[in-house]
């Protein structure tokens, strides 16, 4: 299967595009980001990497040639090192990630990318004998680390980096804030916050949401872009980010805590069984 019919992709306007692997059939199928600059171009996250996402952004044409002869820089940015959005990361010759889950993607540690896949999330095999247990992230040398308040600069265009921890202890939002845009990883989304994975840690998960209402409360996001399922505007987030404060009490710590050492032992096992 070809790079161009593993993704698709939808146009958002203002040098934004949505992409999105086709045939991975699952909840934790990733979205993809592209956000193009008058200087330099970025992925944000990359989807499991069952095929080169470069290439498909050439093959498709998505990549416009810079006014002199070759395309404008592309750097993938990582929101964070789970496996549904960093194993694309090694098709590409430019990666950034925080800086506290560099050693994990440097490695390939596929126990904190909490690397889970299955034959029945993958509709159509990427080629022939493919199968989900020979996946593994493979090990990537970032060529930038990333830190709170670290700028991306696109030309025309900057994204600004705020560490979120909570879902991983790396995750980051990158915030667009002249176009009052977030795009928030698994920060937030549509959907039920995950913290009881490999070091997912409940109260960084309070903090983060609580600067996640304090982005809406001073106006400075209007569309949140997240890592899965649909967009959505600020009073979304604002209820999202509010209701898991509410909700992150006693009972939620220790049912979490449960949740997390059974996924803890299922990963280790899992991820044995892929190195031996």
């Amino acid at each position: 299967m070809s790079a161009l019919e593993w993704f698709a992709y939808k146009p958002l306007g203002g040098g934004v595009f949505w992409i999105q692997e086709r045939f991975y059939e699952s909840s934790n199928r990733a979205n993809i980001w592209l956000v193009r600059g008058s200087q330099r171009d970025v992925v944000i996250d990359a989807g499991l990497g069952l095929r080169s996402l470069p290439d498909y952004l050439r093959d498709a044409g998505l990549l416009e040639p810079a006014e002199s002869a070759g395309p404008r820089p592309l750097l993938a940015v990582a929101t964070h090192v789970h496996f549904d959005h960093s194993g694309g990361l090694q098709h590409f010759e430019e990666v950034a990630v925080h800086t506290a889950e560099a050693a994990a993607l440097q490695q390939g540690d596929n126990y904190e990318a909490v690397t889970w896949l299955s034959d029945r999330e993958v509709a159509r095999p990427p080629r022939p004998g493919w199968s989900a247990r020979q996946f593994r992230v493979p090990p990537v040398r970032p060529s930038r680390l990333l830190r709170e308040g670290d700028v991306i600069s696109l030309g025309d265009r900057q994204l600004i980096v705020m560490h979120m921890p909570g879902h991983s202890r790396g995750s980051i939002c990158l915030h667009d804030k002249d176009r009052k845009i977030l795009f928030s990883g698994d920060v937030v989304y549509d959907g039920s916050m995950i913290d009881w994975l490999p070091y997912s840690r409940i109260s960084d998960y309070v903090a983060s949401c609580q600067r996640l209402m304090e982005l809406v409360d001073r106006g400075l996001v209007e569309k949140v872009l997240p890592g899965h399922f649909n967009i959505f505007g600020a009073e979304r987030l604002y209820r999202l980010a509010s209701n898991y404060i509410s909700h992150a009490g006693l009972c939620h710590k220790i049912s979490t805590c449960a949740m997390r050492s059974i996924a803890s032992i299922a990963l280790r096992v899992a991820n044995a069984r892929i190195t031996s």
